[in-house]
């Protein structure tokens, strides 16, 4: 459906239309993720945490995985603490400064990455109806668009 019929609006530009359906279909593609991530039990950001720390293959500190995170969150430590207690991550302090804290994927933590990869219902790429050059002309787009 053509977004000024979704949402029953007029644009003043073409600007804003292209802004408006990037944030209305990012919403909407945010909540078919957080729809199959809710059966593990893990938000969206939490399994971009797992992600990002089983492609680090080692312990990382806290403020890198903040920098490597998709969407930013303010609140990331706390999610840290929330895969802590579920017993999918480890944290520990660096040795010579005793401020810094590293993390790190366990086995726990591997292995509900890899139910969710071999899940028959995993579809991360929600391009719908686009062919895979649409799709590599949209991701040329969105990062253009970012400058």
């Amino acid at each position: 459906m053509e977004i000024g019929e979704a949402i029953n609006s007029k644009f003043k530009t073409p600007y804003q239309k292209a802004v408006i359906n990037l944030r209305y279909t990012a919403n909407h593609i945010g909540n078919i993720q957080n729809n199959f991530m809710s059966k593990y039990d893990l938000s969206i950001a939490q399994f971009n945490i797992l992600r990002i720390l089983r492609g680090a293959k080692t312990a990382i500190s806290v403020n890198t995985v903040k920098d490597r995170m998709v969407e930013k969150s303010p609140n990331t430590t706390r999610l840290m603490d929330k895969l802590i207690e579920k017993k999918l991550i480890d944290r520990m302090r660096c040795d010579k400064d005793r401020r810094v804290l590293y993390v790190m994927i366990n086995d726990g933590g591997l292995d509900i990455l890899d139910k969710i990869d071999n899940d028959p219902d995993l579809s991360l790429d929600h391009c719908g109806n686009l062919t895979a050059d649409e799709a590599n002309q949209l991701s040329l787009l969105l990062d253009k668009m970012r400058g």
